[in-house]
């Protein structure tokens, strides 16, 4: 089986071309070509001689995956895609519309292995990691349905992202070097794997990182967040502080509100607490409820965003985008599933 050029990195460009009996130039040549150029087949890479196209084509295949699915809302213009890659497995990326620009919500697994109660990614858990040029595609096959330019990227879809650590910080720098994505307007957000989390401050990069937060109470977060159980919350905290020491790149942390769970005074008593003075971030969420949960939506959104303010908080409400298609992460995927089950 030949393997996929698309994802190679810029050394591993020159390294394939030295393989080949080539000059090391042609490697820097071949990530123009995959990259900044987007061709589509090895006969589009007219500086490369009919002989050196030859090689990579009896080697290589420059394969893309396929939108099977699209969903728009008619409201904001986000727009949902089911992916489907080689292995027929699927994943989704999401499109939104922003003052600042076009955003992608890109996905870093097949399926998930957090566990989040409020969340459809995970259920059935992980079936695989996703390659760098897996996660690279999305923003590939999204430029081209759209003809339009990708200018920011979330990695915040389905999966983990430091669950699969050496993909996403591969991908992170081709969308940097091979698409011009700036670095900070590349968002990744984590559960808070403490090993990624203290692995990325030493990565030298200037993204934005988020924890999803959901609570300041270690054991009400575990409920919500069973990998909590793990990275406890006083050590992700203490992860987080060393963080922004080490990078100057301040964190958001996010909070999807649950009714009756995490809404309460006590929880805007323990945010100031743990925000009040900090250069950090609170993000609230209006929760994409799914049927899979009893968890509603908090109708205290705008009390709980007035309070933290009046304490000097730095925090925003998110725009709940999506709302006419299945905005909730995962649930386009498992309606895919279900589909190809009921058949």
């Amino acid at each position: 089986m030949k393997e996929n050029i698309f994802g190679k990195d810029i050394s591993e460009c020159e390294g394939l071309m030295i393989g080949l009996g080539e000059a090391r130039y042609r490697g820097q040549q071949l990530y123009q070509w995959l990259y900044e150029k987007k061709c589509e087949n090895f006969s589009e890479m007219t500086n490369f001689s009919c002989g050196l196209r030859e090689k990579l084509s009896k080697k290589y295949e420059l394969f893309h995956g396929s939108i099977q699915t699209k969903q728009e809302d008619h409201h904001d213009g986000t727009k949902k895609y089911l992916i489907e890659q080689k292995d027929g497995q699927y994943i989704e990326a999401v499109l939104m519309h922003y003052e600042h620009g076009a955003s992608l919500c890109v996905s870093t697994q097949v399926g998930c292995n957090m566990g989040c109660k409020f969340c459809a990614s995970t259920r059935g858990g992980k079936i695989r990691d996703l390659s760098a040029g897996e996660i690279l595609d999305q923003i590939y096959l999204v430029e081209k349905e759209e003809n339009m330019r990708i200018s920011n990227v979330v990695i915040m879809g389905i999966g983990e992202p430091l669950d699969n650590y050496d993909e996403v910080i591969k991908f992170i720098r081709i969308a940097n070097t091979g698409f011009g994505i700036g670095q900070r307007k590349i968002s990744l957000s984590t559960c808070g794997i403490i090993p990624g989390i203290e692995a990325l401050a030493d990565e030298n990069l200037q993204i934005n990182l988020a924890i999803s937060l959901h609570s300041v109470f270690s054991e009400q977060r575990k409920v919500l967040m069973p990998i909590a159980s793990r990275y406890e919350f006083e050590p992700l905290m203490a992860a987080c502080k060393s963080y922004f020491k080490k990078t100057g790149r301040r964190i958001t942390y996010e909070y999807a509100l649950v009714d009756g769970y995490n809404d309460r005074d006590e929880d805007i008593v323990g945010l100031i607490k743990l925000l009040k003075g900090s250069q950090n971030h609170l993000n609230l969420i209006g929760l994409n409820e799914i049927q899979e949960t009893d968890y509603k939506e908090s109708p205290r959104l705008k009390y709980f965003l007035g309070e933290l303010e009046k304490y000097g908080i730095n925090v925003t409400l998110r725009r709940k985008m999506g709302r006419e298609i299945d905005a909730a992460c995962g649930q386009l995927r498992k309606k895919r599933y279900e589909d190809k089950v009921s058949v």
